[in-house]
This record gives C-alpha cells, sequence and structure tokens, in this order.
C-alpha cells in the first residue's frame, strides 16, 4: 500500500499561495493537496467533512497552516506559534501531539516558533478580550482549527493532525481592520518558509493508508503541488 498525501488547510489564497511555492520535495505520498476553506468554523468544517468523507483513508496527515495574531506579549509579527491544544468558546478542548515535534523541526531551520494553546474565536479578538484569553492560558487566536479537529475527531480520530499560525499581528500591534496586514509580506515569507519542516513532520507521522485521494483534486478550492515547487 502506498503512503497517503498530507491535507492542508487554508483559510485564505494568500495563504495557499505562500504555501504552493514552498521547497515540497521529498514529500511522503506524492504532493500535497492544500484546500482553501474560506474564513470561520462553519467553512472549515464543511470544507474538512467533505473532503474526509470523499476519500476515507485518503490521507497520511492534516495540517491547519496560515496567519494569525498573538495574544500573548513578547511575540514578534512573522514568529510562528504551533499548536499543542486547541479550544474553542465552548470550552472543548481538543489535543495537538504534533506541537513540541513540528516546533523542533521549525527551530531547526531558523525559524522563531512557540508551542502553545490556540483559542479558535468566531470574531476578531482585540484588546481587552485578548488579553483575557491570554491569561487563560492562550498564545494565539484563529478561526477554524478547532473546527477541523473536532471533524477529524470525530471521522478520523486517528489522523496526525498539526496546527500552526504565522503571527500578523500582536496585542502591542493590533490589526487596524480584518483585511490589513502590517507584517503581512514577512509572514507569507515566513509561512512558505514552514513547508520543509512540515515535509519532514509528515515524514515521521505518515503510515501506508491506502490510495492517494483523487477526489480532492475536483474540490473547487483546492490545490495539487508538484514535488518541486516552483
Amino acid at each position: 500500500m502506498n503512503a497517503s498525501p498530507l491535507l492542508v488547510l487554508c483559510a485564505l489564497g494568500p495563504e495557499v499561495w505562500a504555501l504552493r511555492g514552498g521547497d515540497w520535495r521529498g514529500g511522503s505520498g506524492g504532493p500535497p493537496v492544500v484546500v482553501r476553506t474560506g474564513v470561520g468554523r462553519r467553512r472549515a468544517s464543511l470544507a474538512v467533512r467533505r473532503l474526509l468523507t470523499a476519500a476515507p483513508g485518503g490521507y497520511g496527515a492534516v495540517v491547519v497552516a496560515g496567519f494569525g495574531a498573538a495574544v500573548a506579549p513578547g511575540i514578534t509579527p512573522g514568529d510562528v506559534i504551533v499548536a499543542d491544544g486547541v479550544r474553542d468558546a465552548e470550552g472543548n478542548h481538543f489535543a495537538v501531539d504534533s506541537g513540541p515535534a513540528l516546533t523542533r523541526a521549525l527551530t531547526v531551520r531558523g525559524l522563531t516558533a512557540h508551542t502553545g494553546v490556540h483559542h479558535t474565536a468566531d470574531h476578531v479578538v482585540r484588546g481587552l478580550e485578548r488579553r483575557a484569553l491570554h491569561l487563560q492560558g492562550a498564545l494565539a487566536v484563529d478561526m477554524e482549527a478547532a473546527a477541523v479537529l473536532a471533524a477529524l475527531h470525530e471521522l478520523r480520530p486517528g489522523l496526525p493532525a498539526a496546527v500552526l499560525r504565522v503571527v500578523v499581528d500582536t496585542p502591542e500591534r493590533e490589526l487596524l481592520r480584518p483585511g490589513t496586514l502590517p507584517a503581512g509580506v514577512r509572514a507569507w515569507r515566513t509561512l512558505r518558509s514552514t513547508v520543509p519542516a512540515l515535509v519532514d513532520w509528515h515524514l515521521r507521522n505518515d503510515r501506508p493508508r491506502g490510495r492517494p485521494a483523487p477526489a480532492a483534486l475536483n474540490h473547487p478550492t483546492s490545490s495539487t503541488l508538484p514535488q518541486e515547487a516552483s
């Protein structure tokens, strides 16, 4: 049986673009499948459930990757925050065992990476709410990861998963509006630079799981990447 490809889920087109140009050479299971889910828990949940249902057993691991906000002080735009757990507003908590290993892989490649809890919110978090999340133990906030992990827990509980966010704004430098990325260029380049660490993590975690997932190739927001990206 062949190894299965890595499924990479992003909310935004620029995140897909950044990852598309990364160095995916040597990856397990052939080219990764990169899917833009759209922003928010509902869209992310629908996308991942559709993909997993269309190709049961078709992926070697799942990564949620993209831009995010730090809620802890002292973190710089362009840093990477890797989840060792993800929680949502309802109090659900999903452990992410990949956190420490993926953080080490990123650090070895010269990136500044932190490990901690991500909080998945339904809105852009600012000011006092951001401070409150930090006091509750979070390092980062996003709007999709908990929904993806909930779907995996239900449909593929044994599938390796990882979550990482490249920081674009911090408590000291908040976004003026959701579409503004003051540190966007740096974050975009950093996200692209995470690819070799993702390849390494997938190689260490993938086991033969059956055929790849051709159905995902027809997903309207999916992209398959060559092993040697241009």
